[in-house]
């Protein structure tokens, strides 16, 4: 399996934990790319984190799972007025996606699945061009929708991002490297790439409709002052196999990805993000990312994100990320490096992978990025399901999918 590099790491630029140091000058590079602004202090939105109000957002944040559709309704598009969060900023320049022929569904079909599936939004994007975008449930172009856990594909880029720009040498370095918190702990020997494909090894229950689920505690339980939420949950876990022999799907390991990434290029995610994705690939709108009670991005989740962005990160991608990743890292990333269970499925660097070479992220609810490389069609779906996940939701999805990949395909 080929892993990507840069040479040694940049030791001395790691953090202890995950406090941020005021910082204004150039990021320094170790592959001769032009440097970027490296501000570590975060743009913030949305409700300020107070010792009064601590507590109140952890619980807040374990009860997403369990709201009502009428709170899902409300809540999707509006997530900042729920929680803090981080500015994912844009630039001022935007990659363009014009408009392309209409893709030949009946739009009878589509209205169908729109309703029958609580979609808020549908994009399809071939060749780089717009062939079909739907809005519906108030969402508009200019609006946001939650990513749920598409944003584990965005924090996996970070990982690439952050080896092209000298921060990490290699997905084949200990993750304790960069979180040293995790020494002694179910963690020990377990690579960054083990933590991307999740096949670490360590035990973990990601039910979400069991309050005592590794994922719905593992931002509520107390910590101790001054510790990282997610470090501090993460390293009491134990280990059930040896690493990279059993793949176990944990949001928990993604949110450890945004520590390390973090720890590495000393900004917070949002900033890395804002710097490497949003503007050198030009996308449209500002985003918003979801961060703890410790003022951490919440990796494994909850980027608002306007629809024809997600359909922008389908299409770097498919593109390869020239210039935002080392040459190959999607290749890489977005093929089966752990098999799920499931012949024809598999993961790859916090990608899923499907039938037919395809490709994307998913996130609870209805979320989705789905790229076909065959086709270069890139498709995009926000929504509000009526329970995180379910059979009879995600098969329809599938078969939708491939009707849109079909006509796509008629040109």
């Amino acid at each position: 399996m080929k892993r990507f590099g840069v040479g040694a790491a940049l030791a001395a630029m790691l953090l202890g934990g995950c406090g941020m140091r005021e910082q204004t000058a150039a990021a320094p590079t170790g592959n001769g790319t032009m440097p970027v602004a490296a501000s570590t202090t975060p743009v913030t939105a949305g409700v300020p984190i107070t010792d009064g109000n601590r507590a109140g957002l952890q619980q807040a944040g374990a009860a997403v799972l369990f709201w009502t559709q009428a709170q899902r309704d409300q809540n999707f598009p509006n997530m900042e007025k729920v929680f803090p969060v981080h500015v994912v900023k844009a630039g001022g320049k935007v990659r363009p996606l014009p408009d392309g022929a209409p893709l030949p569904v009946p739009a009878a079909e589509i209205d169908a699945y729109i309703a029958a599936q609580n979609v808020a939004g549908l994009i399809v994007v071939q060749d780089g061009k717009v062939r079909l975008e739907r809005y519906a449930r108030g969402l508009t172009r200019e609006g946001r929708w939650t990513s749920f856990s598409v944003a584990k594909s965005f924090t996996s880029t970070l990982v690439g991002a952050a080896i092209k720009d000298g921060y990490i040498g290699s997905v084949e370095e200990p993750v304790t490297k960069y979180i040293p918190e995790l020494a002694g702990s179910g963690y020990d020997g377990v690579t960054i790439a083990q933590l991307l494909t999740m096949t670490s090894g360590v035990k973990w229950n990601e039910d979400y409709t069991d309050p005592q689920s590794d994922v719905a505690r593992m931002l509520s339980v107390p910590v101790p002052p001054g510790a990282n939420p997610t470090v501090a949950y993460m390293r009491t876990l134990k280990r059930e196999a040896e690493p990279g022999t059993k793949w176990v799907y944990k949001t928990g390991e993604t949110n450890l990805i945004g520590v390390l990434v973090a720890n590495a290029v000393k900004k917070p995610l949002a900033n890395y993000l804002s710097e490497t994705v949003w503007r050198r690939y030009g996308m449209e709108r500002d985003a918003y990312w979801m961060v703890d009670a410790s003022g951490q991005e919440v990796a494994g989740c909850c980027l608002s994100v306007g629809l024809r962005d997600y359909a922008r990160m389908g299409q770097l991608a498919l593109e390869g990320g020239a210039g935002i990743v080392p040459a190959g890292w999607f290749a890489e990333a977005t093929k089966a490096q752990a098999g799920i269970g499931n012949p024809g499925y598999g993961y790859g660097y916090q990608w899923w992978t499907y039938p037919e070479g395809r490709f994307g992220g998913q996130g609870i609810f209805g979320q989705s990025i789905t790229v076909d490389p065959a086709s270069r069609t890139v498709i995009a779906i926000v929504s509000a399901w009526p329970k995180a996940t379910g059979r009879e939701y995600s098969a329809a999805r599938q078969a939708f999918l491939a009707k849109l990949f079909a006509a796509a395909a008629q040109k």
